[in-house]
C-alpha cells in the first residue's frame, strides 16, 4: 500500500491531518489520478505512484468535497464543495468561482455532477443546471428546467451531437443543442414514461460508443432509435455508473447482503470483468478506466488501482476520521479522541476510537480494527500512563479502556466502581481522566451516583461523593494542580468543582470540596456553564465558560482563604474589555512560552501569558484552519505544533514556542543549512526557558537578538534593518540569566 508522507512543517506553517481512507470520487488527467474524500483530495502520479495531498493548507478554498471532474481538453481540474463553492485548478493557479456559494437560493444548491464541453462546464445541481464560463471563471447561465420552470434536482448532464440531456428527479429530459433559449423549461421534453423508460427519476445519463444510456432505479437502459431497452440489472443496488470509450463501469454495494463489486461491461452488455475483493472493495463509490487500468474510489477502502487481477492501494497516511474529543501529547506522541457529545451531553455513537500520531505515522484503536472495542464507542477523553506510556481512554457509554498494546486491552465498567448513568443502566460514561504525581489515575464518571473515582497505582480503587447536589451528576474534564487538588468541569450549569483528599486518599475524614459558579461571592466565574480548564506555568487555573474566561490565581489557598476568579482585561477583539466576553471558550491549551491558545466557535485565538494582549486570531477565512468550529486544542511541546480539533478535521500549526528545560541541552538549529527561498522561520531549540539568543557574523558583528519562547528561539533570517542576510556562516550565542554567554552553534545560509 502506498502512503504519502505528511512531514512536520517549518515554524509558522500549517499542515492538515484529514482522513484520507474514505474516497468518494475519482477522475484522471494524463499525468495524475485524482481521488476525492468527503474532506479533501489527493493525487497519484501515473509515472511513479507518488501521492500528493490537496487541501486548504495547499491553497484550496474549502474543506468538504461533493464531486470532482478533470477536463482533458482544457487541462483543468474542477472541484465542487459541499457548500456550493467551486475551485478550478489550471496549469498556473487555483481559480475560485464563489458565485453559487454566495447566491441566495432557497433549497438545494448542492453540486452532484460536472460535465465539460469546450469553454463551458455544465453543473448538475439541486435546482437545475448551472453553466460556467471556464475561460473567465464565472457563471454564464442558469437553467431551471423543472416542471413549470421550478427548481428540480438534476443528477447528471450529458450532450451528443443533437441534444442536451439532463437526468433529473422528474425523469430524463432533453432539448436540442440548437435551442435558442435552453433556460426556458418548455424547451425541454421528458423522455421518461414512454418508449421503455419508466415515469420515475433518472439518476444518470451518458454516452458510450455512439449509444446513449440512462440509469433509473437500479437498472441501466440503452436507447435504440426512439425506444429504450434494458441494458443491465442484476437485482443489487447501483451506487454509480460511469462510461468510457468502450466500457460501462458500474459500482454496486449491498450493505445488508454484503456484496460489493465493480462491473466492467462491454457495449453489448456482456461482462468484461468483475472486481470483487473484500480488502479494498467494501463500499465502492465510483470507478474509472484509464490507460488500461481501473481505479476505484471506495468509501472505506481508499483508492485502488487494478491491473489484470492484481491491485495496489493508495491511501495518504492519516487518522481514520475527524477527532472532536480531547487532544494530548506525551513524549512527542499525539493522541486524539475521536468521539464527541452534543450540547445536551448525549452520546453520538462514534466508532472511531482514539488516533495516535508517532514518528509521523497515524494509527488508531477502534471497533473497526479491534473486536474487543466493538461496543465501546464515543471516546472523548484520553490520558497517558507515566509509568509505562500505555494509553487510557474514556468512552462516553462504554466505560474505561486501558490500551496496553496493539492487541491488548482491558475494559473497566461492570466489574469496577465505574457505575452506569442514573436512568440509563447500560451506559458507563467516562468523561475525564488525569494522572496525579503519585501515578494514580483519576476518573470522572458522568451521571453516576459517585462521579469521581481513583484507580491507585497499587491497582485498588476508591470512590468519592460530593457534599452538594449536582444537576444530573454531570461532571467532565479533570485537571490536577500543583497542590494535588482536582479541578473538575461541571456541565449542565454545575460550575467548577474543586476536591482535595488531604494527606491521604484513604482517609475520607479530611476531604474538602468547593464549587465555583458565576458572580462575586460565588467564585466570580464569568458564567456558571464551564466548558474547559487549563493550568498555566504559574500554576494558575484558567477557566473557560460559555461567556468568557476567569483565572484562579490562588489555587493553593482555595480552601483556606477567599479565592475568587479574576476576569482578565483585554483591549480589542470585540470582547467588551473582558477576555472572551460573549464567546464559548471550549478548550484552552498552554504552550511552552505560557501563552494561551483558545478554541471558540469563531476560530482560534492566541493570547499573552497574562491574557491582556491578543497576539493572533486564526479563522478559516484568514488561514488554513479547516473550520471556525474548533472543539479542542492540544500542543506537542517537543515540536511546538498546535493541534486544532474541528468539526471538519484536525488542523495543525507549528508555533514558535516549545517546552523549555531547566538546563540548556544540545542546541539544534533547523533547517541547517537554510536553503534558498526557505518558507518559514529558523528554529533554535534545546534552550533553557527564557534564554537570550544572539546571531552574529563570524567577526562578532551583531545581526539579530531575541529571547526564547519556552525552549525555542526563532529567527526570520533578516537583520535589524529587515534585510535578508547574505550567504555564509553565522554564530549563535546563548545567555541564560546569571550565566556567562556561550557559543551554542552555527547556521549556514545558502543563496540561489
Amino acid at each position: 500500500m502506498a502512503k504519502a508522507q505528511n512531514t512536520l512543517p517549518p515554524i509558522g506553517n500549517w499542515r492538515e491531518h484529514l482522513p484520507y481512507n474514505s474516497t468518494i470520487d475519482v477522475t484522471a488527467s494524463s499525468q495524475k489520478i485524482y481521488a476525492a474524500t468527503p474532506y479533501s483530495l489527493f493525487s497519484v502520479s501515473r509515472e511513479d505512484g507518488e501521492i500528493s495531498r490537496l487541501s486548504k493548507v495547499s491553497g484550496l478554498s474549502e474543506t468538504g468535497i461533493s464531486t470532482i471532474h478533470f477536463d482533458q481538453t482544457g487541462d483543468k481540474l474542477f472541484i465542487a464543495y459541499t457548500n456550493s463553492n467551486i475551485d478550478v485548478i489550471d496549469t498556473k493557479r487555483i481559480n475560485n468561482i464563489p458565485d453559487l456559494k454566495r447566491e441566495n437560493i432557497a433549497g438545494d444548491k448542492s453540486i452532484y455532477h460536472i460535465y465539460t464541453d469546450g469553454d463551458r462546464a455544465y453543473l448538475s445541481t439541486g435546482f437545475g443546471v448551472l453553466i460556467l464560463n471556464t475561460v473567465k471563471y464565472e457563471t454564464a447561465d442558469t437553467w431551471l428546467i423543472g416542471n413549470g420552470g421550478q427548481p428540480v434536482k438534476t443528477n447528471m448532464f450529458a450532450k451528443d451531437v443533437a441534444f442536451f440531456y439532463a437526468a433529473t428527479e422528474q425523469g430524463l429530459k432533453r432539448t436540442p443543442v440548437t435551442t435558442s433559449n435552453p433556460a426556458d423549461f418548455s424547451a425541454w421534453g421528458n423522455l421518461s414514461g414512454s418508449n421503455g423508460l419508466s415515469a420515475t427519476a433518472c439518476k444518470g445519463v451518458f454516452s458510450m460508443a455512439g449509444k446513449l444510456f440512462a440509469w433509473q432505479r437500479d437498472s441501466v437502459f440503452v436507447q435504440t432509435g426512439a425506444t429504450w431497452s434494458l441494458f443491465f440489472a442484476n437485482g443489487f443496488p447501483i451506487v454509480s455508473v460511469n462510461a468510457t470509450d468502450t466500457k460501462l463501469v458500474i459500482a454496486q454495494s449491498n450493505v445488508l447482503g454484503g456484496i460489493s463489486r465493480v462491473l466492467l461491461l462491454n457495449v453489448d452488455g456482456t461482462t468484461f470483468k468483475t472486481i470483487q475483493q473484500a480488502a479494498p472493495i467494501s463500499y465502492p463509490q465510483k470507478a474509472i478506466i484509464t490507460g488500461g487500468e481501473t481505479w476505484v474510489a471506495d468509501r472505506f477502502g481508499g483508492l485502488s488501482k487494478w491491473t489484470g487481477n492484481s491491485y495496489e492501494s493508495f491511501v495518504p497516511n492519516s487518522p481514520g476520521g475527524i477527532a472532536t474529543g480531547e487532544i494530548i501529547a506525551y513524549n512527542d506522541i499525539v493522541y486524539a479522541a475521536a468521539g464527541s457529545v452534543n450540547e445536551s451531553w448525549i452520546y453520538q455513537y462514534n466508532r472511531n476510537g482514539i488516533f495516535r500520531l508517532g514518528d509521523g505515522q497515524w494509527t488508531g484503536y477502534n471497533s473497526f480494527n479491534t473486536p474487543q472495542l466493538d461496543s465501546v464507542l464515543d471516546f472523548i477523553t484520553v490520558a497517558v500512563d507515566p509509568r509505562d506510556e500505555t494509553v487510557w481512554g474514556g468512552s462516553y457509554g462504554g466505560g474505561l479502556v486501558h490500551i496496553k498494546g496493539a492487541n491488548s486491552f482491558q475494559i473497566y465498567k461492570q466489574t469496577s466502581p465505574i457505575s452506569a448513568t442514573i436512568g440509563d443502566p447500560t451506559s458507563y460514561r467516562v468523561s475525564g481522566l488525569a494522572f496525579d504525581l503519585a501515578n494514580n489515575l483519576w476518573v470522572v464518571n458522568y451521571g453516576a451516583d459517585k462521579f469521581l473515582h481513583v484507580l491507585k497505582n497499587d491497582g485498588s480503587w476508591q470512590s468519592f461523593t460530593a457534599p452538594f447536589l449536582l444537576n444530573q451528576n454531570a461532571a467532565a474534564q479533570v485537571l490536577i494542580d500543583d497542590a494535588d487538588q482536582k479541578w473538575i468541569v461541571g456541565p449542565k450549569g454545575n460550575g467548577l468543582i474543586v476536591f482535595s483528599h488531604g494527606a491521604s486518599i484513604q482517609n475520607l475524614g479530611d476531604d474538602q470540596w468547593k464549587r465555583y459558579s458565576a458572580g462575586a461571592g460565588n467564585g466570580n466565574l464569568p458564567a456558571g456553564d464551564v466548558l474547559s480548564i487549563a493550568k498555566d506555568k504559574s500554576g494558575f487555573i484558567w477557566v473557560g465558560t460559555s461567556d468568557g474566561i476567569g483565572v484562579i490565581q490562588c489555587p493553593e489557598a482555595v480552601f483556606s482563604t477567599t479565592c475568587e476568579a479574576i476576569l482578565p482585561i483585554v483591549s480589542g477583539g470585540n470582547f467588551a474589555n473582558y477576555l472572551f466576553k460573549g464567546e464559548e471558550v471550549r478548550s484552552i491549551a498552554v504552550d511552552g512560552a505560557d501563552r494561551k491558545w483558545v478554541a471558540t466557535q469563531n476560530g482560534v485565538w492566541l493570547v499573552s501569558p497574562d491574557g491582556d494582549i491578543l497576539i493572533a486570531h486564526y479563522t478559516e477565512e484568514n488561514s488554513p484552519l479547516l473550520s471556525n468550529d474548533v472543539k479542542h486544542i492540544g500542543i506537542n511541546g517537543a515540536t511546538g505544533e498546535v493541534f486544532f480539533g474541528t468539526d471538519k478535521g484536525i488542523s495543525a500549526f507549528r508555533g514558535t514556542a516549545t517546552e523549555g528545560s531547566e538546563t540548556m541541552s544540545d542546541v539544534v538549529v533547523f533547517p541547517n543549512p537554510v536553503p534558498p527561498n526557505h518558507n518559514g522561520l529558523i528554529g533554535i531549540k534545546g534552550l533553557k526557558t527564557g534564554s537570550f539568543v544572539k546571531i552574529t557574523e563570524l567577526n562578532g558583528r551583531l545581526v539579530y537578538q531575541t529571547r526564547s519562547a519556552g525552549g525555542q528561539a526563532t529567527w526570520n533570517g533578516k537583520d535589524y534593518k529587515g534585510q535578508s542576510v547574505a550567504s555564509g556562516v553565522y554564530l549563535i550565542l546563548v545567555t541564560n540569566e546569571g550565566q556567562a554567554e556561550r557559543a551554542a552553534g552555527k547556521v549556514v545560509f545558502i543563496s540561489k
